[in-house]
């Protein structure tokens, strides 16, 4: 009897000391996994919020505006007297400016990416890509004064037709804007690609733009398509330099030389405050963003499509 209790007395103080040592832990990661927990689940009710907004004042909008109309006109003058509610001109201005931004950044992106994973030294690769990451952190009111006092009247010189507002100014601009998006995230797609590959290319006879092009690039296809996906959604969603440089006049039209108004400028116009709050015309800002939340969830989707059957491709 008086082993045991001996032997109990030994371990009853280490026994109480590692209790005293782990609970003061344990509860410090419970708060830790709480904070964490409240982070996860603030982003998700900001984010349905925002669906909850968008949803309520968009129904509201569509109690007054038939879906024909709002997809059938081929106007959109909801501030003038007589009324038309058609998107397809905010809608036919966005994608405008949209495929001239992505036509200017997409080569120039790609070949900067290339360059700088395949062919740059450590030192210049470590140079030139944040001078290249720069261009994103340019205020885009900048980008858009720019696009407006610098860019349009250069391009006159060689398109005299072209207007004071254009789509082809912001389009450029907007480009030169999301070339780092495209150049940082494709760089580091083609640099993750595994050196096996390359290796063996070269083995059976390549050089090295043969390998570039059918082996480095078709394997960091999944990244590249996401960098240009954020990109095109980036430039969807672009508001001051349009604002500024594009002009506010809704046409349904693919002329770049023309002025023409995008879905995120048209929400700056009704934003200033003229509009009364609650009225039909301020409901407008809400579809139209709507519209905006719909095209960029599509393109979200269809890049991980892609993304997703290239790699079962591959796989097979």
């Amino acid at each position: 009897m008086a082993d045991g209790s001996q032997g109990s007395s030994d371990r009853s103080p280490s026994a109480d000391g590692a209790g005293r040592l782990v609970r003061p832990v344990l509860r410090r990661e419970r708060v830790i996994e709480a904070a964490l927990l409240g982070c996860a689940s603030l982003s998700i009710l900001t984010t349905a919020g925002i669906l909850g907004v968008l949803a309520f004042e968009t129904l509201e909008f569509f109690r007054e505006v038939s879906p024909i109309a709002f997809l059938g006109d081929s106007q959109w003058t909801p501030l003038f007297s007589e009324k038309h509610f058609g998107i397809w001109p905010l809608l036919s201005g966005t994608v405008l400016t949209s495929a001239i931004a992505v036509v200017v950044a997409l080569p120039f992106g790609l070949m900067a990416a290339i360059y700088l994973s395949e062919f740059a030294a450590e030192r210049t690769r470590r140079i030139i890509k944040p001078m290249l990451e720069l261009l994103a952190g340019i205020p885009t009111i900048v980008y858009g004064y720019f696009a407006l006092v610098f860019v349009t009247p250069l391009l006159q010189k060689v398109i005299p037709d072209l207007a004071g507002f254009n789509a082809l100014s912001p389009g450029i601009v907007m480009g030169i804007m999301i070339i780092p998006l495209i150049s940082s995230l494709s760089e580091d797609a083609i640099y993750a690609v595994p050196r096996s590959l390359k290796e063996a290319s070269y083995a059976l006879g390549a050089s090295r733009l043969p390998t570039i092009f059918r082996v480095v690039l078709p394997s960091a296809f999944s990244g590249i398509a996401a960098s240009v996906i954020l990109a095109v959604s980036r430039a969807v969603g672009e508001t001051m330099i349009v604002a500024i440089a594009a002009g506010q006049q809704p046409r349904l039209t693919f002329d770049p030389r023309v002025p023409i108004e995008t879905m995120t400028a048209y929400i700056v116009q009704i934003s200033m405050g003229d509009t009364p709050h609650g009225t039909l015309e301020y409901r407008t800002i809400f579809v139209v963003g709507a519209t905006l939340f719909a095209m960029t969830l599509c393109m979200n989707l269809i890049s991980q499509r892609l993304a997703r059957r290239y790699r079962m491709g591959g796989a097979a």
